[in-house]
């Protein structure tokens, strides 16, 4: 969508101004850093990825004739009950890159409900599905969202479900329309959110190709800084892209490149708690709870409220704490600094994606916390517990008077152990790692990426069934047991004058193994 002379967003622009041969460079300049850093990817893997989309929407409109034919209804109810599918998340934005997952949510009419979609949409999708597609189907039903992760033809697919109090989903369906809200469950809503959300944020924008360009740069940068993780206290991708397209709304003619040197200095400077808003907050026709710090008490705590445009509108980013808005703030500041420098010349923009020094040189004090089990499966669900929990740790740390800051690292640790006796458990489960198995590395829980951790790390998993059983296996002739754990690292900077954490251990309770 090209700028034009509409206002964007809630104020007015900061500047109109045309981009010189100079930004333009800039911009060529920063596209080209950014393919180097391997942030598109190619031809071949876009198009597989519309033609198994393609595939989806067929597999969904068989569903929901299935569906119907159980319902007994009439052939020409049958021909009309449609079904379609919406993306929404980085593959809706346009931002995806080599690996990227797919969120899809699939929409179907009243007479088809959840506990169909976990009963008859995997083995619908197993029989239409080319041989060897599905690689691996997982279904979470329990999950905060409830969903179906699947590997189609080499792409991570998220499937959620939503059903409309509609009779029938025709192909043409909007979702911008809110009077299609009236009537849903209250999961429901929370599943067709993310398509709404985004499709808002793309409509919200003067040009879609400068926010994309822009988005990405961003999304690299707080990556590699470790500081994109919503569950642990920093913003996700949608409030990412939200600050994105608000500087996007002041700067309409801008180019990518200026709209990453503005987005530092605006960002950083920022009137917290004064909300990021892409569009007036709509108050609409539900009985849903709408942000509102003048009604809900709740709401006047976030310090950073970045608010989703689309109704009932939320905040993306009521995770943050204090520790990690200071940091946010220092890597704005840091960003801005190396930004300016990229355009006097003095640095190139792979400098801007320079990895964080989290473990080399960021703190002088860590904690560590360890979750561990004895059966792979129980910890895909113990250790996203745990990791819903690490945040809640950090703001109790907060309080304390010797600590200035409490940084939690995004992401946790996941090792395999091997040991004969509880002596050696023990020494695991308190950090030592000349136990872990040396066939075996150690993986990050981002790039797992397993089901039914993310359920239960983003608030699904007081529903989700523990597993229960051990293993054992037997190395050079020696039977030895198995311990799974994951470790999160939180970095503590101490008040000025203090010099010790020793009192530090009253604070921790220990995580015992299942």
């Amino acid at each position: 969508m090209a700028a034009s002379n509409r206002q964007w967003g809630v104020t007015p622009p900061i500047s109109t101004s045309l981009p010189t041969p100079a930004e333009l460079l800039a911009n060529d300049t920063l596209i080209s850093e950014l393919k180097r850093q391997n942030n598109f990817e190619g031809s071949d893997e876009t198009e597989r990825r519309k033609n198994t989309l393609h595939l989806i929407q067929e597999i969904t409109v068989e569903f929901v004739r299935h569906v119907s034919k159980l319902r007994n209804l009439s052939q020409a109810a049958i021909d009309a009950a449609g079904g379609k599918i919406f993306t929404f998340g980085s593959y809706r934005l346009g931002v995806y890159g080599p690996g990227s997952d797919i969120d899809t949510l699939v929409v179907v009419p009243k007479h088809v409900f959840r506990e169909d979609f976990f009963e008859h949409f995997p083995p619908i999708l197993e029989r239409i599905a080319p041989p060897g597609a599905i690689k691996e189907m997982t279904p979470v039903p329990d999950a905060y969202v409830p969903l179906i992760k699947l590997e189609f033809s080499g792409i991570s697919i998220d499937l959620i479900f939503a059903r409309l109090a509609v009779p029938s989903v025709p192909l043409t369906l909007n979702l911008k329309d809110t009077s299609l809200l009236r009537g849903l469950e209250e999961r429901d809503l929370r599943s067709l959110n993310g398509t709404r959300v985004t499709d808002e944020i793309l409509d919200l924008v003067p040009q879609q190709k400068t926010f994309r360009t822009a988005l990405r740069c961003i999304k690299l940068w707080a990556q590699r800084r470790a500081i994109y993780a919503n569950v642990m206290g920093f913003p996700g991708g949608v409030a990412w892209a939200m600050m994105v397209a608000r500087v996007c709304q002041l700067y309409p003619h801008a180019t990518g490149s200026v709209i990453i040197g503005k987005f530092f200095r605006i960002i950083g400077k920022w009137g917290w708690p004064q909300p990021i808003l892409l569009k007036t907050i709509e108050e609409g026709f539900l009985q849903v709870r709408v942000w509102n710090p003048k009604v809900y008490n709740g709401d006047r705590f976030h310090l950073m409220p970045i608010i989703t445009p689309a109704y009932p509108s939320m905040c993306a980013t009521h995770n943050i704490t204090m520790s990690t808005k200071e940091v946010i703030m220092r890597e704005l500041d840091r960003g801005g600094d190396i930004a300016d420098k990229i355009f006097t010349g003095q640095l190139q923009w792979k400098d801007l994606f320079a990895k964080h020094t989290f473990f080399d040189d960021g703190f002088k004090y860590y904690l560590s916390i360890i979750a561990a089990s004895r059966s792979k499966e129980a910890q895909h669900v113990w250790s996203g517990l745990v990791e819903s929990k690490v945040r809640l740790l950090v703001s109790n740390l907060e309080t304390q008077g010797p600590i200035q800051l409490a940084r939690p690292f995004n992401k946790g640790f996941d090792r395999v152990h091997h040991y004969r006796d509880e002596d050696e458990i023990e020494a695991v489960i308190s950090g030592e790692l000349k136990y872990q198995a040396k066939d075996i590395k150690t993986e990050t829980t981002d790039n797992v990426k397993d089901p039914k951790h993310t359920a239960a790390a983003e608030g699904g998993g007081d529903d989700i069934t523990m597993p229960v059983g051990g293993s054992e296996t037997s190395i050079n002739g020696e039977d030895m047991h198995t311990i799974y754990t994951t470790t999160y690292y939180i970095g503590i900077e101490l008040a000025q004058g203090r010099r010790t954490v020793s009192w530090a251990t009253r604070l921790l309770t220990v995580l015992r193994y299942n």
